[in-house]
This record gives structure tokens, C-alpha cells and sequence, in this order.
């Protein structure tokens, strides 16, 4: 499995590793389809969003 990085997008994270959703709806980011999600890092989705990425990618990684 490819490492995940806070620089991956929201689109490729979800193709690596799709049991990975649950983490990112429960932490607020409800638009995993939309074209942000293609475009905007991990990191970059968590500040819009106002999460800690830390906690995030935490989460991401438990899934």
C-alpha cells in the first residue's frame, strides 16, 4: 500500500485507501466527491475546515 502523506489529495487518499471515508466524514469533510477533493491536499482540506491535521491524519491512519 502507497504511504499516506498530508500532501496526497482527498481524491487519491480515497483510492488507496477508501476505508478511510468514515475518518474524514466524522472529522467534518462531508464533500468527498467534489472536485475540491481532487484538487486540495489533505492539509489543505483540514485548514478550510478548521481540523488538526495531526488528529486527522491519526485517524486516517486507524482506519
Amino acid at each position: 500500500m502507497s504511504e499516506i502523506t498530508r500532501d496526497m489529495t482527498i481524491g487519491e487518499l480515497l483510492r488507496v485507501k477508501p476505508q478511510a471515508a468514515p475518518a474524514l466524514l466524522e472529522a467534518g469533510m462531508h464533500c468527498l466527491g467534489c472536485p475540491s477533493a481532487q484538487g486540495e491536499s489533505i492539509a489543505e482540506a483540514a485548514m478550510v475546515h478548521g481540523i488538526d491535521i495531526d488528529a486527522l491524519m491519526k485517524a486516517i491512519e486507524e482506519a
